[in-house]
């Protein structure tokens, strides 16, 4: 997995946004909201995208592409950096980066669809589908639903790896991991709480749902995913690259500091710790824009499971620290909006890559941000970058001034 966005309590430890969560636990509550849009701002939605990718560079992230979708369709690109330090090549509005654990929301979708052929149950316990494979160190999954995996409130203990150091990923960056080893780590510890008594992010519960949905649908969760939304959508940038460490062209290099101080170290070739459910997908900005435009528009699952998905609960601390009021739904959260109603999405974060998505609850409006090479190294490079990337996804699902979706 990768950090998810929330991305971030959930993921490698030492890893981007891992970081920016523990910082932001270390400093304290973060800005409480988005500053609000004012009604005077003599922008468009070109401008603030630009505005809004430039205010993430001047912070000394590496790379950053935009792309906001509008209610009316039109397409709205920034970017800003460079794709690579040494040539100083620019960053491509429509390049490829690994999206980390926004994966979850495709997982979760594919989950959804099962419930809704009245093949798998919400209510099932982990132990109908995978028997045996949860237990030990009071870890039962017979006490464990699927809701309690989609919604990080199983209590499994997410004991996600890290590389400790420079060395350490140049001689691990190829290794990769099955999902029996992932949850194997995770099941060394006893669990965190009891199922459904409290919120913890947790990747284990997303690869555990990854292979349910083989054992429901006989096929790996990747080509279900493949089969029930990439193709369908006409998703031709996303794909998962299994053992494969590089990424198609065009994309940006990105770059991760290990310690704080040290010099940023090239991490763009590499297979990645978590590549089974909780993570593990290549995209786009703009096939994740036509996947979530396409999820809160109705067209991906019916209306009885779309509206499960977006029944929330609180998030753990960590996260509303990090997000302010965050909610949790399955595989998405909702985050307040400055102009009224909320955002849903997901986050994703690893090795050097920040992926943010939003978009209006009536998939009208969508908005993904990828970043690379983001370095935050104390709790004001945290606090700064969190509130630069949420300006940018608040400003564009609210709209320029003028726009319909303002005045609605």
């Amino acid at each position: 997995m990768k950090k998810s966005p929330i991305g971030a309590a959930g993921r490698r430890g030492r890893s981007v946004r891992r970081t920016l969560v523990s910082a932001a636990v270390l400093a304290g509550a973060l800005a409480t909201t988005v500053p609000a849009a004012a009604a005077a701002r003599p922008y468009d939605d070109r401008s603030l995208l630009r505005r809004d990718a430039a205010a993430l560079t001047a912070l000394g992230v590496t790379g950053v592409q935009a792309r906001l979708v509008t209610a009316d369709g039109r397409t709205v690109t920034a970017t800003g950096g460079v794709a690579d330090v040494t040539t100083g090549q620019p960053v491509s509005p429509d390049g490829h980066f690994r999206i980390a654990s926004v994966t979850k929301a495709f997982v979760a979708t594919v989950v959804l669809q099962l419930v809704g052929e009245h093949r798998l149950s919400l209510d099932d316990p982990v132990e109908r589908w995978l028997p045996g494979v949860v237990s030990g160190n009071g870890n039962d999954g017979g006490a464990i639903t699927v809701r309690h995996l989609l919604q990080h409130t199983s209590g499994l203990h997410d004991d996600y790896p890290d590389y400790s150091s420079a060395d350490d990923f140049r001689r691990h960056r190829y290794d990769g991991s099955t999902p029996e080893q992932s949850v194997d780590r995770a099941l060394r510890h006893p669990p965190d709480f009891r199922p459904g008594a409290d919120w913890r992010y947790s990747n284990t519960g997303y690869v555990l749902l990854g292979m349910i949905i083989e054992r429901v649908d006989g096929q790996a969760w990747y080509q279900e995913v493949r089969d029930r939304i990439v193709r369908p959508l006409g998703l031709t940038h996303t794909f998962r690259p299994g053992t494969s460490p590089t990424l198609p062209r065009p994309h940006a290099r990105t770059y991760q500091g290990f310690r704080p101080g040290e010099l940023p170290v090239d991490v763009t070739e590499q297979v990645g710790l978590g590549i089974n459910g909780e993570a593990g997908l290549v995209s786009t900005t703009a096939d994740l824009d036509r996947f979530l435009r396409a999820l809160l528009g109705g067209r991906l699952l019916p209306p009885a499971q779309l509206a499960r998905m977006l029944q929330t609960v609180p998030v753990g601390e960590e996260f509303q620290a990090l997000m302010p009021g965050a909610r949790d739904g399955l595989g998405l959260f909702s985050r307040p909006l400055t102009c009224g109603g909320v955002s849903w999405g997901h986050e994703g974060g690893d090795a050097g890559w920040i992926t943010a998505t939003g978009v209006t609850a009536d998939g009208r409006r969508s908005v993904t941000l990828s970043l690379s090479g983001v370095r935050a190294d104390t709790p004001d490079d945290v606090r700064r970058i969190e509130q630069a990337e949420s300006q940018l996804v608040d400003d564009a699902l609210c709209g320029a001034p003028d726009t319909d979706h303002r005045r609605r």
